[in-house]
């Protein structure tokens, strides 16, 4: 037997599945002189980690849980006591136990708390950003379902397309949600599935360099979620509820019971609007969309060592696709819908003070379809297609002296099918070639595939120091179609000077990156090469490489400098039929992306917060092309090219900010501004003229390209909130929120006419207000 392959089996029959986090656990007990128990005040805060938690604890114990690693501060407060303040790292996932206790006042004094401890993760060796609960609270009310995309888009490294794919480092179709532990895959984008829901959220982490080798698969970018609320014992709630312009409605409402050791929650989200996707024209014909979905889960606490967490999630989105201006003289109606139901389970076992293991397993059914009405124009396509998914991982963590390690293994069991259609109505439009002559007019396909992947990774961390060493080793092997295996090195360092505050890192990367599942038969399949080449789809491989350092401001603020390069065989990418925001993966024989990143992060500075983010980035890629449903009338060249092009989500200048100004205690402004230099357009000298163009998108999106440069022109957005407190005490809480986006109503234009990209308009100026309540 291959001897990876015997490395593999040896894992799944040792450890049946892995976890896939990067967090801790503080377990707090409050007790007075004599010993018995308090009921007190915690507050816990990290600035590095945007971290701010506060729960009055009734039980002699109480557990903060999923807190990213970094550095926090921990304040008790009781009445009649001192107030205390502890600093405590947070650097391994077995549980750290912390026994306070606390002196009875005698003088009143002021404490000082000095956040400048928390600013600076010193143990941090590559790009990570951190999304707190105020920030995801207080987010703009944007397009639906967007508001947590929209948040990390705002981080340095990750841009945006049409209809909220994330781009990580200029990677497309290569983002990885890890939500509670289990990793999702698939394109969480609205155009795919339905997004995170931003109002279950408690914090995100994001990776784009020195990533863990626990995390595969999709390695673009990693975005690490945690939903789980810290709350104390009863009976508590979340609601908000949103409206605004285009019709937008939205209403969330979790609830959630926490009875001795057992915390149950249900949660529940709809909303609808009239502004779902981007639409190729300012007048965003035929754009609706609504969505409703659904959740429980119950976690039990049977001892100091044991516990249990089982879910259950349900959701369905519907939504238009929206037309060019042909498309809706012609009366095209196009309507998408997707759908998705899983269950999860998760059990975690304390074998000793440094050493935990955990488990987990989900099952789940992914499907999604595309239904065209006869007056589609140029084409008529139908889809219908799913997933149906089985996977476990389990891992074990410990730590010893310097070390902090974790081994593990993952495996996946699923199905996959697809059903696919099209008929071409018109090969012209306004004497335009639209398609080539040579394609048939009528395509049928049909197709179902297994999908069996296993991995297995070790890792460390290791603190001498002011020096931190991360290394990893991670195995892969991959079947759905092709059958490949890779070993992925990954290792970190860092060095920090304490006397200056400078955090000096580096980091390498080796990643396997497995191709998506959605449309994968269709571009995959010999039938669809019309042109007559075929180029199976691999998965890719590359090298990550990062330098960059940290450096504490007056203890007020903290500046990160990264500099990166991508090298990467079989680069990943997509190719859209037209705007009906389905795409077929495809794969380029090689990219190289090279860049510069830099963030100024200030949690704390008076009654002002905020951050400045800024990336400059180039993307170069080599033909040909792999993969892919090419109709375009010139797309055959494309398959017999060699030669060296800009990558599609090359914008080579992004820039994003936010302030945040605390006017009262409970009155608030936020302005966010954002600053693109504009994406590429696909083979620019083939374009239709430009009379057919304007007929198609309108002259005022038109005018929005640079047809000689070969670059949609820059774009540009300043919003602004204002918030308010109605109420605000230890247990309730309910705030206004207004939001104005897009104040200067620009048009800005995100992709045009391009081959993989479409043609896409950002929102002009609409309004929102939001209403949340906490109890």
């Amino acid at each position: 037997m291959n001897p990876f392959r015997t490395l593999t089996v040896f894992f799944a029959l040792l450890l049946p599945a892995l976890s896939q986090t990067h967090t801790g656990e503080l377990r707090v007990s409050v007790r007075d002189q004599t010993g018995a128990s308090v009921r007190a005040m915690l507050h816990l805060t990290a600035d590095s980690t945007h971290v701010a938690q506060s729960v009055n604890i009734t039980k002699p114990e109480f557990s903060f849980k999923n807190l990213p690693f970094g550095i926090y501060r921990l304040t008790a407060s009781a009445a009649g006591f001192a107030q205390l303040s502890r600093i405590i790292h947070i650097d391994s996932e077995v549980p750290i136990k912390l026994d306070l206790t606390i002196t009875p006042q005698t003088v009143e004094t002021a404490v000082r708390v000095d956040g400048s401890q928390t600013l600076m993760d010193t143990q941090r060796t590559g790009s990570t950003s951190y999304i707190g609960e105020q920030q995801i609270k207080e987010r703009r009310a944007g397009l639906a379902g967007r508001g947590l995309v929209d948040l990390v888009a705002m981080q340095p490294g990750w841009t945006f397309e049409a209809n909220g794919i994330l781009h990580p480092r200029e990677s497309e179709y290569d983002t990885q949600f890890v939500v509670n532990g289990f990793p999702l895959q698939d394109n969480r984008s609205p155009a795919f599935a339905r997004p995170v829901q931003a109002d279950d959220v408690q914090e995100v982490k994001t990776y784009t360099s020195s990533i863990p080798a626990e995390f595969g698969h999709k390695l673009g970018g990693v975005i690490e979620i945690n939903t789980t609320r810290n709350t104390a014992q009863g009976f508590h709630g979340e609601s908000s509820l949103t409206d605004g312009s285009f019709s937008a409605r939205d209403a969330y409402l979790s609830l959630q019971y926490v009875a001795r050791s057992t915390t149950y929650t249900v949660s529940g989200e709809g909303f609808a609007t009239d502004h779902y996707l981007d639409p190729p024209t300012v007048e965003d014909f035929h754009n609706h969309g609504s969505s409703g979905m659904g959740g429980a889960s119950i976690e039990h606490d049977f001892s100091d060592t044991d516990r249990l967490r089982v879910s259950f999630s349900g959701q369905h989105t519907g939504f238009q696709v929206p037309n060019d201006l042909l498309q809706h003289a012609a009366g095209q109606s196009q309507d998408r819908a997707s759908q998705e139901v899983s269950g999860e389970a998760s059990y975690q076992h304390i074998f000793s003070p440094s050493l935990l293991g955990v488990v987990r397993a989900r099952v789940r059914d992914v499907s999604a379809t595309l239904d065209s009405n006869p007056l589609s124009s140029p084409i008529i396509a139908n889809q219908d297609r799913g997933l149906r998914e089985g996977y476990t991982n389990a891992s074990l963590s410990g730590h010893h002296g310097h070390y902090e390690w974790k081994v593990g293994a993952e495996a996946s069991y699923g199905s996959i099918r697809e059903n696919f259609a099209y008929h071409i109505t018109e090969y012209q439009l306004r004497g335009e070639q639209i398609f080539d002559p040579s394609l048939p007019a009528t395509y049928n396909f049909t197709g179902h595939s297994p999908d069996r992947e296993q991995s297995a990774f070790a890792q460390d961390t290791i603190s001498l120091g002011r020096l931190t060493i991360n290394t990893g080793l991670r195995y892969d092997h991959y079947s759905l179609l092709m059958d490949e295996q890779a070993i992925s090195p990954r290792l970190g360092i860092s060095w920090f000077i304490q006397s200056t505050g400078t955090l000096f890192h580096a980091s390498y990367d080796r990643v396997f990156g497995t191709p998506p599942f959605e449309n994968l038969l269709v571009s995959a399949a010999p039938s669809t090469r019309f042109s007559g080449i075929f180029l199976p789809l691999h998965p890719s491989r590359g090298n990550y490489y990062e330098l960059g350092f940290s450096q504490d401001i007056a203890g007020h603020a903290r500046l990160d400098v990264s500099i990166f390069d991508r090298r990467v065989r079989n680069f990943e990418d997509d190719d859209l039929l037209l705007n009906t925001g389905v795409s077929f993966p495809i794969s380029f024989d090689q990219a190289d992306v090279h860049g510069l990143e830099l963030k100024l992060d200030a949690p704390h500075m008076g009654r002002f917060s905020g951050s400045l983010s800024y990336s400059n980035s180039v993307g170069t890629g080599r033909f040909p092309i792999s993969g892919g449903l090419f109709l375009d009338a010139n797309a055959a060249a494309l398959l017999r090219s060699n030669a060296r092009f800009v990558i599609s989500q090359d914008q080579r200048n992004t820039g994003s900010g936010w302030l945040r100004y605390q006017w009262t205690k409970r009155l608030w402004t936020t302005a966010t501004a954002s600053y693109n230099s504009g994406l590429p357009i696909e083979d620019a000298g083939e374009l239709p003229d430009t009379g057919f163009l304007a007929a198609q998108f309108g002259s005022a999106v038109l005018a929005k390209v640079n047809l000689d440069r070969g670059r949609v022109r820059p774009s540009a957005t300043f919003d602004a909130s204002i918030g308010i407190d109605l109420l605000r005490t230890d247990k309730h809480s309910a705030t206004f929120q207004f939001d104005a986006l897009n104040l200067t109503n620009r048009l800005n234009v995100i992709n045009f006419a391009g081959l993989l990209s479409g043609t896409a308009v950002a929102p002009p100026r609409s309004y929102g207000v939001k209403f949340n309540l906490s109890f």
